[in-house]
């Protein structure tokens, strides 16, 4: 097989080469590290490659499948994280000038768990500056491309995360997710987001920025590999506070078993009303409903809050937790951060207590809503980005688009979503939707994501480059 191809083999299909010896870890990892080297410079979705950590790895890894001690599907497959997840030994930066030395001594929970299931991390992907700051070209390091077209934004925070699978640099990653950050980098760079539900996967060792609200994510290109992915991270850690103490379902036990008979609620309006999508999302959007009512869903339309309201009490909670996270730093070093970042923090420095009391209650009460709404379906159908993704130089442009969008509600309420590609705007840019359902229901997203999935083509497609 061909560099080009072992990248772009699924992390299914590259588990059961590696479990038939048809395929080894060593084998995979060099052409991945290949790649990386042959196309990144295009795409600057890395922001540190350890080859060396890598081919031990492979070397291991091979070692311990050839004497018949496999740790499970993900042993032996090559992965990336993005550089706001801790790595013990292994620079994390946050993109920020402000952490450019920094060297954890410990791993966090996702990264350790990745490792103890026996997979490789090939590097630190590209991120938005603390999670937050935009597409920057005022720090160390350059921002992230969209893999389609270079010269377009690949969504963020987890912007290299989704840049390097779509591009087959790496078949699975890890993103983080406050407002929309894992699901904004799947639906701009066309692959499989899953924002489970908060508690779901430990935060421990990830820098902070809203504590209310962050998420890990697995990023991939297929449904299957994000259900397999979220097996391998999710469960309880006592090193997360707020780390939710639930069994871990299987996630592709039932990953086949079709939509007939589920009922899904359309939720139009968020893209028809309250933000009047591009023409091409819609389009894509209700061609994406047919084809699940074609597959024997009851789909019906639903009706919840206005995004606006959402938005506004998800953006008093998640910028007042990071401005108390970044404060000191604001003060002593305000010249270090990029200037997207300051803009975007130090509005929290001038919201009241009161306000923030507010949001929570606020919040407290859209949960309710929506856990009322939850009790008549099994999942929940919306739109991700209101438009397919931006030029990444045009500012103006960036910070339009960056709230017109769907995701940040589900942050509010904790609820899984996922983002999956639904096919492609006349400009050739991905196009995608959500899959929403009620806490702790990932698996059934999973199974209607993969009922569509089944019967499509778009996570099939390649962009053009390599």
């Amino acid at each position: 097989m061909s560099d080009m191809d072992l990248g772009y083999l699924s992390v299914a299909e590259a588990s059961i080469k590696l479990a038939t010896k048809e395929l080894s870890p060593v084998d995979l990892t060099e052409a991945l590290l290949r790649r990386i080297e042959a196309v990144d410079p295009e795409l600057d979705s890395y922001l540190l490659v350890d080859g060396d950590t890598a081919m031990a790895s492979a070397k291991a890894a091979e070692s311990a499948i050839q004497g018949g001690c496999r740790m499970g599907p993900l042993h032996g497959i090559p992965y990336a994280l993005k550089d706001i997840v801790g790595t013990a030994d292994v620079r994390t930066t946050c993109h920020s000038k402000i952490l450019k030395d920094n060297v954890p001594t410990q791993d966090a929970t996702v990264a350790a768990k990745l490792k103890a299931a026996g997979g490789i991390m090939l590097g630190k992907t590209a991120t938005h500056e603390f999670a937050l700051g935009g597409p920057a070209f005022d720090l160390p390091w350059p921002p992230a491309r969209n893999p389609w077209n270079r010269d377009h934004h690949p969504g963020g925070s987890s912007s290299g995360s989704g840049s390097a699978v779509a591009a087959g640099l790496a078949p699975m990653a890890i993103g983080t997710d406050t407002g929309g950050s894992v699901r904004n980098p799947a639906s701009c760079c066309g692959i499989v987001g899953m924002k489970a539900t908060y508690g779901r996967v430990s935060r421990a060792g990830v820098f902070p920025l809203s504590f209310s609200l962050d998420h890990i994510g697995p990023m991939t290109r297929t449904v299957t590999d994000n259900a397999l992915m979220l097996q391998a991270i999710a469960g309880a850690d006592k090193r997360d506070t707020a780390s939710a103490n639930v069994p871990v379902t299987n996630y592709t036990a039932d990953i086949e078993g079709g939509v007939k008979g589920l009922k899904i609620g359309y939720l139009r309006q968020f893209h028809e009303v309250d933000l009047p999508a591009h023409p091409d999302m819609a389009a894509g959007l209700e061609a994406a409903v047919d084809v699940l009512r074609g597959e024997g869903a009851d789909v019906q339309d639903v009706g919840f809050a206005p995004l606006a309201d959402l938005a506004a009490t998800n953006r008093v909670i998640l910028i007042s937790e990071a401005y108390s996270i970044h404060r000191d730093w604001l003060a002593t070093r305000p010249q270090d951060y990029a200037k997207a970042t300051r803009d975007r923090i130090m509005p929290g420095a001038f919201f009241a207590a009161a306000d923030y009391v507010d949001a929570l209650r606020q919040k407290a009460r859209y949960l309710a809503q929506f856990n009322k709404m939850m009790g008549d379906y099994d999942v929940i159908i919306c739109a991700s980005s209101m438009d397919p993704a931006c030029r990444i130089d045009d500012e103006p442009e960036v910070d339009r688009t960056y709230g017109r969008q769907a995701r940040t509600p589900f942050n509010l309420l904790g609820a899984p979503a996922m983002a999956q590609p639904i096919g492609f705007s006349k400009d050739g840019l991905p196009l995608s939707m959500q899959v929403v359902s009620r806490a702790f229901n990932e698996a059934m997203i999973y199974r209607v994501g993969r009922a569509f999935e089944r019967v499509t083509e778009w996570t099939n497609q390649r962009p053009p480059v390599g």
